[in-house]
This record gives C-alpha cells, sequence and structure tokens, in this order.
C-alpha cells in the first residue's frame, strides 16, 4: 500500500467516525431564542470530538494495515 493510499483510507475512516461521534454527549437548548434552532446543542464540543475521532480512526487505520499487510483481507483475491 502506498503513503497515499494510506492517507485516503485514513482520510476516509475518519469522515465516518466523526459523524458516528456526533451525536454523542449532546443536550439540547432548553428555551431557544429567536431563530435558534430546538436540536442545536448547547455546547457542540467540537475540538474534543475532532481528537477522540482522531485517535479511533487512527486505532481503525492500523487494524485495516495490519489486515491489509497480512494478505488476511485482499481486495485483489476477491476481484480474481
Amino acid at each position: 500500500m502506498s503513503w497515499a493510499t494510506g492517507l485516503m483510507v485514513y482520510i476516509v475512516l475518519w469522515w465516518v467516525v466523526l459523524f458516528a461521534i456526533l451525536p454523542l454527549g449532546v443536550k439540547r437548548v432548553e428555551n431557544p431564542g429567536r431563530g435558534q434552532d430546538r436540536g442545536a446543542p448547547e455546547k457542540p464540543d467540537l475540538l474534543r470530538k475532532a481528537v477522540i475521532t482522531s485517535f479511533v480512526a487512527a486505532v481503525l487505520w492500523i487494524g485495516f494495515y495490519v489486515l491489509h499487510q497480512t494478505d488476511i483481507f485482499s481486495f485483489r483475491q476477491i476481484a480474481d
């Protein structure tokens, strides 16, 4: 696997994990003001969620890399 392929796999994993982690710990605004959505979170904690997402995506990427290098999971074998 080239470095570009590894990077692209990590980016895809990062975005998938981000969308899975975004709803965790969200508390809705009790009394929304004018023009504010009822479902808007009080405190989104995006930086904390980005750090958690990066860690989880790295662990998943390492698992994918090990499976790919040991030929347990190979797209080339599936295609044949």
